[in-house]
């Protein structure tokens, strides 16, 4: 999926990993966030080693958007996946979420449907539901799915202003984001068909390599 990985995302970062379809974002981000066994290099995350501390790991990451494994279904309301996130979400409460919309600039009416939002609503409806979470980091893929261009900035600065509340940003896009202090910029290219497997490999051994470091202060 990739390959060739070296990087360094401190505390309070945020990281943008971008490139095409088929360059391996998705795939990179669920590594960090310990969904996805490596076969090769070394991953630590807060302090935790990928994969014999994997199970930390998964706690201190929260996934907002990493479609197609993870995404919010468009055929709910706002207010069921709100309600869900409570029951789902260790420590999740109904303020928790109000505060996480408030720090990244919505206001969803809870019998909007998910499918009928804004795209870039949509994404930081995701977003906020994975930060009442009070995660040590943060995985949004494809911040710039199906947005136009002028909803680019918003969607960043409002990424932005995620990390500054505590958790480290881990975000897929296909664009750079503009320049922002303390991001982490990688660029993915998409691999040639003469790099691609030629059958289907198991998830364990995916090959890959990278540091992300979420805030200490939020590991389980």
């Amino acid at each position: 999926m990739f390959e060739g990985v070296d990087l360094d995302v401190p505390a309070g970062g945020l990281l943008a990993a971008h490139g095409p379809a088929g360059s391996g974002r998705t795939s990179l981000l669920l590594a960090l966030a310990g969904r996805m066994r490596l076969s090769g290099g070394a991953v630590r995350v807060g302090g935790h080693v990928l994969p014999a501390e994997g199970r930390r790991v998964r706690a201190a990451v929260a996934i907002a958007r990493a479609a197609p494994a993870v995404a919010l279904e468009g055929r709910l309301r706002v207010k069921e996946v709100m309600a869900e996130r409570r029951l789902t979400g260790g420590g999740v409460t109904e303020r928790r979420i109000r505060e996480a919309f408030e720090a990244v600039g919505i206001a969803p009416r809870g019998t909007d449907l998910i499918e009928d939002l804004d795209p870039v609503d949509a994404l930081l409806l995701a977003t906020a539901l994975a930060l009442a979470e009070c995660p040590g980091a943060l995985v949004v893929d494809d911040v710039d799915d199906g947005l136009p261009p002028e909803a680019h900035d918003r969607a960043w600065q409002a990424l932005d202003r995620v990390r500054d509340s505590g958790p480290t940003v881990l975000a897929g896009c296909v664009r750079m984001p503009p320049p922002a202090p303390g991001l982490v910029a990688l660029s993915l290219p998409r691999r040639s068909r003469d790099r691609l497997p030629a059958e289907t490999v198991p998830a364990d051994r995916l090959p890959a390599a990278g540091t992300a470091v979420p805030r200490k202060d939020a590991d389980t």
